[in-house]
Formats: C-alpha cells, sequence, structure tokens
C-alpha cells in the first residue's frame, strides 16, 4: 500500500477531510464525540501520520520551540534545558536546543536556523541579545522569550529571578557567622553592566556590604563562570598573604572550582573559609562539604518561559506582581555546611 493520506482517512471515516484536519489539529472548529471517535478509529487503522512539514507550511507554526543556552556543559544551563524540554512536553511541543558559547555570531545563526524552520516560538538564554541578534528577531516578527536576564527594550518579554535579593541575601548570612567582611567572584569585564544574573549578584553583595557599614574595595575578583577558570583564580587568591575569610560566588560552578582549590591548599572550609554559591545545581548537595547557594523553582519558570513562548498565559505559580513583560520569580536559600552552618540546619 502506498502513502496513506488524509483523504484515505476521510473516506474511511465518511467524512470531509477539513474534519479530519480539525480532529488531528484539535481545531479550529469543534468536532462531535462520535465523529472524532471514526476519524481516529480510521487514523488507528490506516497507520497515518500526519506531514508535519506540510502543515507547518499551511499554519506557518510547527510543533517545535527552539532554546538557545550559552553553554549546555555548564551544570545550571543544562538543567535549566531539561525543565524547558520538560514543560514543552508537557505541551505537546519539542525543543531545538543550540549552544551559542557566549558568542553573538552563533547566537544569530541559531536565531536563524530556528526562525526558518517556523518554531512556534523561541526561549534565549543570552548574555545579550547582540544588535544583529535584535535585528534577526524583528525580521522575523518571531516570539521570544528571554530566559534568566532582564530584557533591555520595553517590548521585550522576560522570566527572570529576583537575582539581586538572593545575593544580597546569601552575603548577609556569610556576614551573620562574624566574619569581618565577604569577598565576592564576580563576572569578567565583559560581562554586560546591566540586566545580566552575575551583575546583578555582585549588585545584592554590594548592597549587603555596604548595608554592613564594609567597603568592597578590592575585594571584588573577577573570574569566567565556570569551574575550572574558578579553581585557577581560586588557587591564586587563597595562596595570597590577603585570603578572604568568606566568599560568595556568582555560580555554584565557581564555587565548586574554589571548594577544589581549597582543598588542594589543604584550606579547611568552613573553618577556615566560608564559600557561598549561586543556582543550586543538584551538584551541590554533593560537594564537600555541601554547598550553601541560593536556588529558585526552576520548573515553574520553564513552564512560565514555555507558556510565553508558544503564546499562552502562563500559570505564574510563585511569580511576584510584575509588569505583563516580565516574570519575576523569588529566590530561596539553600543553607547547607559550607558556610560554616550544621548539618541539621
Amino acid at each position: 500500500m502506498g502513502k496513506v493520506t488524509r483523504d484515505d482517512v476521510a473516506r474511511l471515516a465518511g467524512t470531509s477531510t477539513a474534519v479530519v484536519s480539525y480532529v488531528i489539529n484539535n481545531g479550529p472548529r469543534p468536532v462531535a464525540a462520535s465523529t472524532r471517535e471514526r476519524v481516529l478509529a480510521a487514523i488507528r487503522e490506516l497507520g497515518y501520520r500526519p506531514d508535519r512539514v506540510a502543515q507547518a507550511m499551511a499554519s506557518q507554526r510547527t510543533d517545535l520551540i527552539g532554546l538557545i543556552v550559552p553553554d549546555a556543559r555548564q551544570p545550571f544551563f543544562a538543567e535549566m534545558a531539561h525543565a524547558v524540554e520538560q514543560a514543552a512536553a508537557e505541551r505537546g511541543k519539542m525543543v531545538l536546543v543550540g549552544n551559542s558559547d557566549y558568542l553573538d555570531e552563533r547566537e544569530v545563526h541559531y536565531l536563524r536556523a530556528f526562525l526558518g524552520m517556523r518554531v512556534s516560538g523561541l526561549v534565549l538564554i543570552s548574555s545579550g541579545p547582540s544588535e544583529r541578534a535584535a535585528a534577526e528577531i524583528d525580521a522575523w516578527d518571531a516570539r521570544v522569550v528571554l530566559l534568566h536576564r532582564r530584557p533591555e527594550a520595553v517590548d521585550e518579554v522576560a522570566v527572570v529571578l529576583d537575582d539581586v535579593d538572593g545575593a544580597q541575601r546569601v552575603t548577609q548570612h556569610l556576614l551573620g557567622h562574624g566574619h569581618p567582611y565577604v569577598a565576592c567572584l564576580g563576572g569578567l569585564e565583559t560581562t554586560p553592566k546591566w540586566g545580566d544574573p552575575v551583575t546583578d549578584h555582585v549588585t545584592g553583595w554590594r548592597r549587603a556590604m555596604e548595608a554592613a557599614g564594609l567597603s568592597t574595595e578590592d575585594r571584588l575578583f573577577p573570574c569566567a563562570y565556570n569551574r575550572y577558570d574558578a579553581y585557577r583564580v581560586a588557587l591564586d587568591l587563597l595562596s595570597g598573604p590577603d585570603r578572604p575569610p568568606a566568599l560568595v560566588c556568582a555560580t555554584d560552578d565557581q564555587a565548586i572550582g574554589v571548594l577544589r582549590a581549597a582543598r588542594e591548599l589543604r584550606i579547611d572550609v568552613p573553618g577556615e573559609l566560608a564559600v557561598a554559591g549561586f543556582d543550586d545545581v543538584k551538584e551541590a548537595a554533593l560537594t564537600d562539604p555541601p554547598l550553601t547557594t541560593v536556588g529558585s523553582d526552576r520548573e515553574a519558570m520553564a513552564r512560565a518561559a514555555v507558556d510565553l513562548a508558544i503564546g499562552e498565559p502562563a500559570s505564574g505559580e510563585g511569580e511576584r506582581p510584575a509588569p505583563d513583560r516580565i516574570r519575576q520569580f523569588p529566590v530561596t536559600l539553600r543553607i547547607r555546611q559550607s558556610c560554616g552552618c550544621p548539618a541539621d540546619s
């Protein structure tokens, strides 16, 4: 038998091809229950599979969602990508993932590729987006949701955390252990000065230090976001004469690198050095000692981002009131032993 078509299904079900389309696409017109069952029975009997490419050409939409991340090798982005994929699957969508490697040209490449595939929407975890990326989005008139970064333009939509509050709270917690000050492992010179989560983490640290009447001068150390570079930075910092008594890191990955360097230098954590991170990746609970960090409801954030990307109203469980274009989620301190708290805290 040749390829089964929609006409074949319609003939067997005793209905029109339009009704078959309504059943397959759940609309746009309602279908009586008995007719729907005849169509579904015919689909099963014939083994019909809808031509998704043809459907996309007809509707100019697909069941695909594009997701662009800076680096899926980093645990936070990997876990966020997984949460987006799960949320999309709950809504009958599939996810295409591209890694920009923090490069504008790579980000633009994936934007063009995914938008050219007529994705239903696009979720963008970006350190920009750049002017070229913004122009690409405008050219396609695409529905794009920024995830994990506050927007700059008034018409952009974003799902974000209260990053400043989280960093301020975890810094205050470290100061509450009696340390004379807390140093900060931040981002790089190339980190955007506004809207980037790492920049907000540094801002939160500054606010906590200033509120305690402490200077931040010479206590902020630039570092890439990953554990490998953080390990090398920490080796220099912790072996020097001005080793800080406590260190808050802009990411958990950085904090994991710091813990490795401290162990190599035989510095007791938390006895001689208190350490905290940000993101609450799953690995943070398994470090030695377990890492105090700032957590969030990534699953709820992913659901909100996917709903906004495909044009559905987000449920917004746990959201704080915010302008319609920005859905801001609260953070939670995950108190473990790297800060000096006992195991049962």
